[in-house]
C-alpha cells in the first residue's frame, strides 16, 4: 500500500490529475482494492481517509468499467476486507446503497452474527470466486431492509425479500455497476431464487426434485452452490444438516437425471406386442418378461433397438416365460 503522502497526491486534484478524464479521477479511488486482493489486509487509515473525501466521484467511472475494477475484490480470497473497506471509505454507498443500508442492520435482536451486513460478508467469502455466484452473494439479501416485519411474538420476517431484491437490483445495481449481459441476468435470477435450495427437504417427491431441476437448469449449478455459500450458522449441528440436505437434492437431481436420460432398448408398445403374440393377458406378468428382455440386453446377448417381431422370437427360443405367473386383472 502507497504511504499516505503517495496517495495524497494521487487524489488530490492537482493541475495534473485535472487534464485527466472524469472516468480515470474515479478510477484512481478504487485503486486501493488492488492492493487488498494483493495483500488481503485494509489499507492504512490515512489511505482510507483520504478517498472518502472524494468518494462521491467513484460514480464517475463507467459502469462497464466499474465491474471490471470491483469483480476482481469481489472474487479474491478476502471479498469481505475489500467490501468492509469500500464502506469505511464511502464507496459503498455510492455504489451499492442498497447493500451500505444492510450495516448494523440485525436480522435477529440480539444477536450479532444475524447481522445482515456481516452474514453477507460471510457467504461472499464462503461462496465459489466465479463472477456470478460472488455479485449474487454481494446482493442476496438487500431486499430484507425494506421487508423486515416484527411479529407480536418478537420473531421477524422478512416475506418476499427475494422479489424485492430483485426489483432494488434492477433499479439501482444494474445501472451504476455494468455487468455484462450474461451476468447481469444471471445474478438477478440467483437473487430470486437464493432461497430455493434450502426450502429442500427428503419429504420431496421423484417429480418435485425434477421439477426443481427443470426450473432452475439455466443456473443450477451457480444455485446450488449460492445456497452452500449462505449456511451461516454458528451451530455446527445445524450447519452440517443445511449442508447434507443441499448434498442430498444435488444428488437426486444427478441420479434422476441420469435414469431419465437411459432410453429404454425395447421398443415402444413392445407389451402389446407380446400379449398378441403371445396370447397373454395384460399383467405384471408381461413387465416380467420385458425385465428379462432388458437384462439379455445388458449382458450383450441381444440387440436393442429392434422390432416388436425380434424380441417376440426372442422370448420363444429362451423360454423366457418358464416360471412366470400368469396373473390377469380381476375381471379380465
Amino acid at each position: 500500500m502507497a504511504p499516505a503522502n503517495e496517495m495524497t497526491a494521487t487524489v488530490q486534484p492537482t493541475s495534473e490529475s485535472k487534464r485527466t478524464t472524469d472516468s480515470t479521477w474515479g478510477e484512481t479511488l478504487l485503486g486501493p482494492l488492488q492492493d487488498i486482493v494483493s495483500t488481503g489486509t485494509l489499507p492504512e487509515a490515512a489511505v482510507t481517509a483520504h478517498v472518502a473525501t472524494h468518494a462521491k466521484r467513484v460514480l464517475e467511472v463507467h459502469p462497464a468499467r466499474l465491474y471490471e475494477l470491483m469483480t476482481p475484490a469481489m472474487c479474491c480470497r478476502t471479498p469481505h476486507v475489500a467490501l468492509q473497506w469500500m464502506h469505511d471509505s464511502g464507496l459503498l454507498a455510492q455504489v451499492l446503497p442498497e447493500l451500505d443500508a444492510t450495516i448494523d442492520f440485525s436480522q435477529e435482536s440480539g444477536r450479532r452474527h444475524k447481522d445482515v451486513w456481516e452474514h453477507t460478508k460471510q457467504v461472499v467469502r464462503q461462496a465459489v470466486p466465479r463472477p456470478t455466484v460472488r455479485w449474487a452473494a454481494v446482493l442476496h439479501d438487500i431486499g430484507k431492509v425494506t421487508t423486515r416485519r416484527f411479529l407480536p411474538d418478537g420473531k421477524v420476517t422478512f416475506h418476499g425479500h427475494s422479489e424485492e431484491g430483485v426489483r432494488m437490483y434492477r433499479r439501482g445495481p444494474i445501472k451504476r455497476i455494468g455487468f455484462p449481459q450474461p451476468v447481469r441476468g444471471q445474478v438477478e435470477q440467483l437473487i430470486r431464487h437464493h432461497l430455493r435450495p434450502g426450502q429442500y427437504d427428503a419429504g420431496w417427491t421423484d417429480s418435485a426434485v425434477r421439477r426443481f431441476h427443470r426450473d432452475m437448469d439455466p443456473f443450477l449449478v451457480d444455485l446450488l452452490d449460492l445456497g452452500r455459500a449462505d449456511v451461516t450458522s454458528q451451530r455446527a449441528g445445524k450447519r452440517a444438516r443445511c449442508l447434507h440436505l443441499i448434498h442430498e437434492l444435488s444428488t437426486r437431481i444427478d441420479t434422476l437425471a441420469a435414469e431419465d436420460s437411459k432410453q429404454s432398448p425395447l421398443p415402444a408398445g413392445l407389451g402389446n406386442e407380446l400379449m398378441t403374440g403371445l396370447e397373454l393377458p395384460p399383467g405384471r406378468h408381461i413387465g416380467v418378461i420385458r425385465d428379462r428382455l432388458e437384462a439379455l440386453f445388458v449382458a450383450g446377448e441381444i440387440e436393442g433397438g429392434q422390432e416388436p417381431a425380434y424380441y417376440l422370437q426372442v422370448v420363444r427360443q429362451r423360454d423366457l416365460m418358464a416360471g412366470v405367473e400368469i396373473q390377469p386383472p380381476r375381471g379380465y
